[in-house]
């Protein structure tokens, strides 16, 4: 992934979000921070500058965060989306990875432990808090428990290629369109082609959907 240029901070409380920039800038000091308490500065903020990294609370007093990790995802696909929450429950997580998050953070978690997590994105890593872990792999356990019947046949017809594994994995590891091709010696558009197929088979709309199915499906630890 390339050095991070541009990110924006988005959350109604000042001390809070003076905090997420302050942890940004010690992170990325190259980076420009930009930052707003309402979805509607941070729109504008979008459509006028190149962000990279978006961080954001899920509950802003003129919208939700979803709508801005969409409006991001389509702007700018190649940018990262944050959630910096303090909800840690399924009921806001994977509602958030749907919507393109690609990692989730808990704002009550030590600020040694968020700034190691904000580095992981640097390397293409999603960054989780450990309690947000846990429950991803608890909720894939609970569905895997006990396959049923119509369950083994939706995994048949939902079987990839060996190349739609290729890249599934690589999707799963955080490598980029661009990184992507370079490794299996195909072209970008060859490999968004495949992107596009497996998000069909699958049913899945985000890279974090992505990498989940990657980890489920063995490919990625």
């Amino acid at each position: 992934m390339r050095p991070m240029q541009c990110a924006l901070v988005v959350d109604d409380l000042p001390a809070v979000r003076a905090g997420f920039v302050e942890l940004l800038r010690e992170t990325y000091p190259q980076a420009r921070i930009f930052e707003a308490g309402r979805m509607a500065e941070a729109m504008h903020i979008l459509q006028h500058e190149a962000v990279d990294l978006l961080l954001v609370d899920l509950g802003l007093p003129d919208a939700s965060g979803l709508e801005l990790i969409r409006a991001l995802a389509e702007q700018r696909p190649q940018a990262r989306s944050v959630v910096v929450t303090i909800f840690d429950d399924d009921d806001h997580l994977f509602p958030a990875l749907q919507a393109g998050a690609f990692g989730y953070l808990l704002k009550d978690r030590p600020k040694i432990e968020l700034r190691a997590q904000l580095r992981r994105i640097q390397d293409g890593e999603p960054p989780l808090s450990p309690s947000i872990a846990r429950r991803m792999v608890q909720h894939f356990a609970r569905l895997n428990a006990a396959p049923t019947t119509n369950d083994q046949e939706r995994e048949e017809q939902i079987a990839l290629t060996e190349r739609e594994s290729e890249v599934l994995q690589l999707v799963g590891k955080g490598y980029t369109l661009p990184e992507i091709a370079g490794q299996l010696g195909l072209s970008r558009h060859t490999v968004a082609d495949y992107v596009k197929q497996i998000y069909r088979k699958l049913n899945i709309s985000s890279r974090a959907e992505a990498a989940l199915e990657a980890v489920r499906r063995g490919l990625v630890r």
